[in-house]
């Protein structure tokens, strides 16, 4: 049987922090308008009582091997009082059974409430007494407690926890006619990240900086000014990022070092900018003049240099647009860097490569900037010589445009064939027949050296199929004939500003006034557009026929020529003759073209959009031995 700590709500209740009771979840519960927090009631057979998990517990709940009926033990805990009810901050636990039967006959503490009647309490009641949703009190800080105190019972095959010896509960001193208190000059006592809050008056954390930006300077409505940032990453597991503005940066920027651990206190926490910072922490430093930064006198190797949390690219397929992810993978091709000239005047230097794991996936990953001619370069002259080095990659941005790929961003960090478990499976994987095994592409364009992965249809079997109607789009190829392109609308005026890593290209409106162009979604006004196409093309094999669009990169590849110089031929030149050549060379040519299926709601009506993705002339011999191969398969 189970054994649950004698009288462990009344001990904690009364302010044993050191006990390490067993006790069991009862109810769970999210806590209104949030999406990581939960409230749950907890057991030790006798009494129950609420507590509140801190928010890295989260992750438990969902995946749901946190539960009603789970046997946990609690390691590392405060209780609090907020309005007159007494409740427990879970900082950390473990969990030793999943699910278990309802243990004893439980009945509610004095004050106590059930979930079920205070899941709409307002969170902002708990900060104002100063307990933060992630677990910490300004008052008392956690202990950091890693000891195990679970017993096997072999006997029954089932768990069995002995009792717990509970110290004698001291309440703390009375000040009552001992005279005024001093200040306490004590340093303050280090805490993990993950129990940081702006609640809390005095703290210090011990952390590793992981990763480093530049000064970059900015102007506002309030004048210059200048930031950098840096991440930090402690012997727990917890993130932070800790920023510095102005004078600050003077004080700080050459005191950090990457790789380096420091001791921080004396910092104000504020929301993290979620827009800005991939961190999973809610919180993020800000330093101030009278911040302390100083380095470690020991080098603490319980502190890692890095903490990943790699997806495997299979799962990229159903991360959502813009998500931060890691990654790591064998290179398997390098396209050359290309220099880009931004709308804003500026140029970038872009280079491609292709990247496969034991997923059988492979994914598109655009290196800008100073990763080109740094990690890029070096990639290149090993893919060139014959090696496919392992490459693992921290906070890259992922991009759903005609399916997903990866680039980097300012935080992002590329490591070389490293010395991780993950890389050395990658590695034993490649060289053990890896490297010949088939993969398929979940990007738009596949760099030179690649295999696509083509689902072909007919016309006919996208209705037949019922392609599009599931959550996610279907990719298909077909192999059909242009067969009409309408040319009223076949292009749109477009904002050239880039934002990120890619152009804006929303649509603008000129403004008359003053014969400029803007754009709503930049904020922007300028002198000059761009043009992309919108083309509505008919294609046709011998199953039928049906309606596709084709956006600008697709739409160069079907009429051979840009957006922009078509519309001046047209409009500016107004050369009919020569539009309707370039028209009229694309139509009653067969091409491979590579579909994205969605259904899509427009106003009240559900309608099939069927976009193109890529668009190839068939090539006679490599259609010849595709032909000859399916044949093959069907006579096997």
């Amino acid at each position: 049987m189970v054994n649950l700590t004698p009288k462990a709500i009344d001990s904690v209740m009364s302010g044993d922090l050191n006990l390490k009771p067993v006790v069991q979840v009862l109810e769970i519960k999210l806590i209104a308008n949030s999406k990581d927090r939960y409230r749950i009631l907890v057991s030790d057979g006798v009494s129950t009582q609420q507590a509140l998990l801190a928010t890295q517990i989260g992750d438990r709940v969902r995946a749901g091997n946190l539960r009603r009926g789970s046997v946990v033990q609690l390691i590392e805990y405060i209780c609090s009082t907020v309005q007159n009810r007494k409740i427990i901050v879970v900082l950390n636990l473990e969990i030793i059974i999943t699910e278990w039967e309802i243990i004893g006959n439980p009945k509610p503490c004095p004050g106590a409430e059930s979930i079920s009647q205070k899941t709409t309490d307002n969170e902002n009641v708990m900060q104002s007494k100063g307990v933060s949703l992630n677990g910490t009190s300004s008052s008392v800080p956690p202990p950091r407690v890693r000891t195990n105190s679970r017993m096997m019972n072999n006997k029954n095959n089932a768990p069995n926890f002995g009792p717990v010896v509970q110290p004698s509960y001291k309440p703390p001193p009375s000040y009552k006619g001992h005279g005024a208190i001093t200040k306490n000059e004590a340093p303050a006592r280090i805490i993990p990240i993950a129990a940081l809050n702006p609640y809390q008056g005095r703290w210090a954390i011990k952390a590793r900086v992981t990763a480093k930006s530049e000064i970059r300077r900015y102007n506002n409505a309030r004048g210059d000014g200048k930031v950098f940032s840096f991440d930090l990453l402690d012997g727990d597991g917890g993130e932070i990022r800790a920023t510095c503005f102005n004078a600050v940066v003077d004080r700080f920027f050459e005191v950090v070092e990457a790789g380096r651990v420091y001791l921080i206190s004396k910092g104000s926490l504020k929301p993290a900018q979620k827009n800005f910072n991939h961190l999973k922490n809610e919180w993020e430093i800000f330093l101030e003049a009278t911040s302390m930064v100083e380095p470690s006198p020991d080098e603490d190797t319980s502190i890692p240099q890095q903490q990943f949390d790699f997806r495997s690219i299979d799962e990229i397929q159903n991360v959502e647009n813009n998500s931060i992810v890691d990654v790591i993978g064998i290179v398997v091709s390098v396209n050359p860097s290309v220099t880009i000239l931004r709308k804003n005047g500026l140029e970038t230097q872009r280079r491609i490569l292709n990247m496969k794991d034991i997923s059988s996936r492979s994914v598109e990953l655009t290196l800008w900037g100073e990763f080109c001619n740094r990690e890029g370069l070096e990639l290149q002259q090993m893919v060139d010589s014959g090696f496919s080095p392992v490459l693992a990659l921290k906070a890259g941005r992922v991009n759903d445009f005609s399916g997903k790929s990866i680039g980097t961003i300012s935080s992002t960090q590329l490591f070389i064939n490293p010395e991780f478990p993950e890389a050395r499976r990658l590695r034993d994987w490649f060289d053990t027949g890896g490297k010949d095994a088939a993969t398929h592409s979940i990007s738009r364009d596949v760099a030179p050296g690649t295999k696509q992965n083509e689902i072909r249809k007919w016309v006919s079997q996208i209705k037949e199929d019922g392609l599009g109607r599931s959550d996610k789009p279907d990719w298909i190829t077909v192999k059909a004939t242009i067969t009409f392109i309408k040319t009223d609308n076949f292009c749109y005026t477009a904002c050239p500003l880039t934002i990120g890593d890619r152009q804006c290209g929303k649509k603008v409106t000129r403004l008359d006034d003053r014969g400029k162009w803007r754009c709503d979604r930049c904020d922007k006004e300028f002198e000059d557009c761009d043009y992309r196409y919108l083309l509505q093309i008919q294609v046709q094999d011998h199953t039928g026929l049906t309606w596709v669009t084709a956006f600008q990169e697709s739409g160069e590849e079907i009429l051979g020529c840009s957006a922009k110089d078509l519309y001046f031929l047209k409009y500016e030149e107004q050369d009919e003759f020569r539009f309707g050549e370039i028209i009229c060379r694309s139509l009653f040519e067969q091409y491979l073209l590579r579909l994205k299926v969605k259904e899509e709601m427009f106003g009240d009506e559900q309608r099939l959009k069927i976009t193109v993705v890529k668009a190839e002339k068939v090539d006679p011999s490599a259609e010849s031995r595709y032909l000859l191969n399916q044949i093959a398969k069907i006579m096997c």
